[in-house]
């Protein structure tokens, strides 16, 4: 019988009618808008001024607490205000306006397609990247990465869970990234599965993504031949049921450990 969890969930029709459609990179517009709210916690502050010139991948603004992130500019060009705008949700969030020319990088930037599967065993200068490139979850609450990867004092992590269900109909990111980029997926996980100190990685993938399934099974069997730093990781194939992706529901179904209510897990 498939994992899953024990209490409830539903089987809504998937309607997955992008799945076949592979990640596309948008055309760059001639004006962005960044906001330095793209993350849960204290906002980032500017640390560029009107009239700068910034390169593509230059922090623009700075964590402002622990819990927050680095924002860097995802376009080269000049800045031509920092204030207020509406974001999506009509709420008003400082945003730092920059007007694109040209295309140029940072020069520390790698921009190959060669992929480093070779990491350092020194977790600080891991933890420190991870905060420098402003890493965040990309779940909904947005929460900064390198305050994840660090658990209360007197608390341990049990096992790593990285969570490729898409539970919800119509979405089919997690499988293109799957597919796409799944062995970029199984390296963060072992780069993670490092900086928490946890022997064990569950990659969990509902059963409606069968080629992303056999995929990943594929590289993780690939590099654990290669390195001893990918032992320790497996795929889990779940029953799609929604929600699956929560993670006190993914929790239940992976562990069969159940989180308290009111309480969140590491």
């Amino acid at each position: 019988m498939k994992r899953t969890f024990s209490i409830g969930g539903v089987h809504p029709a998937d309607n997955k009618i992008s799945r076949g459609c592979a990640i596309e990179t948008l055309p760059t517009p001639p004006t962005v808008y960044i906001s330095v709210s793209q993350h849960i916690g204290a906002p980032a502050k500017p640390i560029v001024a009107v009239g700068d010139k910034v390169l593509t991948g230059q922090p623009i603004a700075e964590p402002g607490g622990f819990v927050s992130a680095y924002i860097h500019s995802s376009v080269s060009g000049t800045v031509k205000s920092i204030g207020p705008r509406k974001d999506l949700a009509g709420n008003m969030q400082t945003c730092i306006e920059i007007q694109v020319e040209g295309d140029e990088w940072m020069e520390n930037i790698d921009r190959t397609d060669t992929l480093v599967t070779e990491f350092t065993d020194d977790n600080k200068v891991i933890m420190d990247k991870i905060k420098m490139d402003g890493i965040v979850g990309l779940g909904g609450a947005t929460f900064p990465t390198h305050v994840k990867l660090t658990p209360p004092p007197g608390k341990k992590c049990d096992m790593l869970i990285i969570n490729g269900c898409e539970c919800e109909p119509y979405l089919t990111s997690d499988f293109r990234t799957l597919l796409e980029k799944g062995e970029q997926v199984v390296v963060g996980t072992a780069i993670i599965k490092q900086v928490l100190g946890v022997a064990e990685a569950t990659i969990a993938i509902e059963d409606n993504k069968p080629e992303a399934i056999e995929h990943i099974q594929k590289i993780v069997a690939d590099f654990q031949k290669k390195s001893p730093k990918f032992a320790g990781i497996k795929v889990l194939s779940l029953l799609k049921k929604y929600p699956e992706g929560g993670e006190k529901q993914l929790i239940d179904a992976v562990m069969h450990r159940q989180v308290p209510s009111g309480a969140l897990p590491i």
